[in-house]
């Protein structure tokens, strides 16, 4: 299947169902990821509107939400999953891309941090529990997103697939969908003028597509993470983010055939 989902002005949205699971299989049209949606086009909206969403969790902080507010389609009255919490924090983000060298090594770096911390970040593991809680209480679709869809997003997905039994092999090749090389060529040059009119220097081509793009020791180093503190994944989505086995079952009855 094509899983990349073509928009006007929405990057990286894709169907990330559709996976076998044992005998079974993930639904396909029930599970979506993507970047923001503050640019989309009238177009977009309607195309959203046909996916039948139900849940959209937006998993930015309150400042990116500012910074770029969502639209959303007439009539729309699906829950919308985000919280305010770290408002009054900088931006880690932006306090990074001020006071690094703009390296790729640099970017590496910081993602690597950036994963081993991200699952027990207090704003995360609120938003991802209530993510799954929906999932196993609403009908229709859910769309998870962040602001490019694909560190936080990417954890989550993860983490849905890993509860529904998807093969590591099949979690780890979608999470790496998200490097789209016409995309970087789009997007890394869009990217270093950003940065440059951030803090008067310009990153290379090189480190804006790092910046832009995902590696697979990323999702194992929060994989890993989750593992040195709680022993195994299903540990973590139980003790951490409140994913008992009736849950468990309930979300598998919503998103496999």
């Amino acid at each position: 299947m094509t899983r990349k989902i073509a928009f006007d002005a929405i990057e990286n949205f894709r169907d990330f169902g559709d996976y076998a699971v044992g005998d079974r299989r993930l639904k396909r049209g029930v599970l979506f990821r993507a970047a923001h949606q503050s640019e989309a086009t009238e177009a977009d909206l309607e195309a959203m509107r046909a996916l039948g969403l139900s849940v959209i969790v937006d998993l930015r902080r309150p400042n990116e939400r500012e910074r770029s507010p969502s639209r959303r389609w007439e009539g729309f009255d699906g829950l919308v999953i985000q919280n305010d919490m770290g408002h009054e924090e900088e931006d880690p983000w932006h306090v990074f891309i001020k006071t690094s060298d703009l390296t790729a090594q640099a970017f590496t770096d910081y993602m690597v941090g950036y994963y081993r911390d991200a699952p027990y970040v207090d704003r995360h593991v609120d938003l991802y529990s209530r993510y799954f809680h929906a999932l196993s209480e609403t009908d229709g679709a859910v769309l998870i997103h962040c602001a490019a869809g694909k560190d936080r997003t990417g954890i989550l997905a993860a983490l849905t697939h890993h509860l529904a039994g998807v093969h590591e092999d099949d979690i780890l090749n979608d999470f790496l969908l998200t490097n789209d090389a016409e995309r970087f060529e789009r997007r890394a040059p869009q990217f270093a003028a950003v940065v440059e009119e951030l803090t008067g220097r310009r990153p290379t081509l090189e480190a804006a597509t790092t910046a832009l793009g995902v590696e697979a020791h990323y999702l194992e180093t929060a994989f890993a993470a989750i593992h040195a503190q709680h022993g195994t994944l299903d540990a973590y989505l139980e003790d951490v983010l409140g994913v008992d086995a009736a849950r468990r079952a309930a979300i598998a009855h919503r998103i496999l055939d």
